[in-house]
């Protein structure tokens, strides 16, 4: 596979991919390179690193969209400004849960579409991509 013979940068960008919509298993990845013996802690960091940058990237592609665009698909007024409010007031956690399988990807999307702020969605998107890449980890090493 090519993300082990590129080493760590194989890992950044497993990582990133696995942050878009692509079918990246990036815990697959960083599995194998602690088998292969590489250093925990630094993997840990850069597959955090990765993932984070492409959760950012999706908040910038929902950034880009327009909520009136949902107006063409049958969506009203009153749900758009509902599903604004709720995504303002939830922005944070929603960010944390970024790490999540399918859904993951969409929260960043729809932070960014509602232009949830920016420096505690970001921070909350590396919070729990910590937490799960740290969780895999852990688990490696206890089983």
């Amino acid at each position: 596979m090519w993300e082990f013979e590129l080493g760590y940068l194989g890992l950044f960008l497993s990582a990133f991919l696995a942050a878009t919509i692509l079918p990246v298993a990036s815990e697959v990845v960083l599995l194998g390179m602690l088998g292969l013996g590489y250093e925990p802690f630094l993997c840990l960091i850069i597959a955090t690193t990765g993932n984070t940058l492409g959760a950012i990237l999706n908040y910038f592609i929902g950034y880009v969209g327009n909520p009136n665009w949902l107006k063409k698909i049958g969506v009203t007024i009153v749900q758009i400004e509902q599903w604004k409010s709720r995504a303002l007031r939830y922005g944070m956690w929603l960010a944390f849960f970024s790490w999540l399988p399918i859904v993951g990807d969409l929260i960043g999307v729809v932070l960014g579409f509602f232009r949830a702020p920016m420096l505690p969605t970001f921070t909350f998107f590396g919070i729990g991509k910590l937490l799960r890449y740290g969780g895999v980890i852990l688990l490696y090493f206890i089983f």
